[in-house]
């Protein structure tokens, strides 16, 4: 990807579709459903959120890349809030470090009163706290709260699908007990045997220009979109492939024409004579052509 295209320029609008398919795996399993993918329960189409999405992007810039992630298992978020203040404002430093003999005015004025520095320190510190937002005013140190300039919208799989959950054994045993019985022991395994999922995407410049975005930030969340699932395999999500990912670029800031109307030129349709999908190839990718767009429209096919 170029540094210097178009779909990078973070002081235009942009807006996007993702396409990406799931072979034998679960994409998103639902914690309240026994870990079985996500569906919308009137239709059966499956279901992947727009919070497992940006997990895979933070992941892969995290992995790939080394870029500084806030939201993550392995600190505190608080903390991180707290020492970002501290180096932003030797005064916030001060009466952290003594914040159990503050006066409750004191306390109050840190927690209640939202510290601009602090959230301008977090902004440039953490890629996704300037790409996608985050709360910042969770412990003593209120950050206040940074509305993040790209939005996802769940996936939804173009076609119905059937999410089967398959018994499976081990000859393993956990227990001394199982080991004399010759018990075997089961498990469960929820798939879907196959779906193509398409989510949408929305770039704000006015959002960006107030977090701090770059051009290189946005170029490595393109690659990110792109790549996020060659490092994320495992048992359940072996085969999870980006299909395709295109950038409707807007000449004015404020936008040439509707997103929903964009989104609508592109369209993904099953082949003549396929009832229940199988396979990327039983779909047709029908994109518009360049003079077919609005004036002032560039579209991008980045995969």
């Amino acid at each position: 990807m170029s540094g210097n295209a178009i779909y990078t320029d973070p002081t235009k609008r942009h807006d996007f579709v993702l396409l990406f398919d799931v072979v034998n795996g679960n994409p998103n399993g639902d914690p309240d459903a026994g870990n079985l993918p996500r569906v919308d329960p009137e239709t059966m189409h499956g279901l992947v959120t727009d919070v497992c999405l940006k997990r895979k992007v933070r992941d892969y810039l995290q992995l790939a890349h080394n870029v500084p992630i806030f939201i993550q298992s392995r600190v505190a978020l608080n903390t991180l809030i707290e020492q970002a203040g501290a180096e932003a404002d030797p005064q916030i430093k001060e009466k952290l470090e003594r914040y159990d003999q503050l006066a409750d005015r004191e306390k109050r004025e840190l927690t209640h009163r939202p510290h601009d520095k602090t959230r301008e320190e977090l902004c440039r510190r953490y890629y996704d706290v300037r790409m996608f937002g985050a709360v910042l005013s969770t412990g003593r140190l209120n950050a206040g709260q940074v509305r993040g300039p790209v939005q996802i919208t769940f996936a939804r799989s173009l076609d119905p699908i059937v999410p089967l959950d398959l018994s499976i054994t081990r000859q393993a045993r956990t227990t001394e007990e199982r080991m004399e019985t010759g018990e075997t022991e089961m498990g469960r395994k929820p798939i879907v045997p196959y779906g193509l999922y398409r989510a949408h995407g929305f770039f704000n410049p006015f959002l960006a220009k107030d977090t701090g975005v770059t051009q290189k930030d946005l170029e490595l969340f393109w690659e990110a979109l792109t790549r996020m699932f060659e490092f994320d395999r495992s048992a359940a999500r072996g085969e999870m492939t980006v299909r395709g990912l295109w950038v409707f670029t807007h000449e004015n800031e404020k936008g040439n024409a509707p997103a929903h109307k964009l989104f609508e030129s592109l369209r993904v349709e099953k082949r003549d004579g396929i009832e229940t999908p199988r396979s990327f190839t039983d779909y047709e990718i029908v994109e518009p052509q360049q003079d077919r767009l609005p004036q002032g429209v560039t579209l991008t096919r980045l995969t």
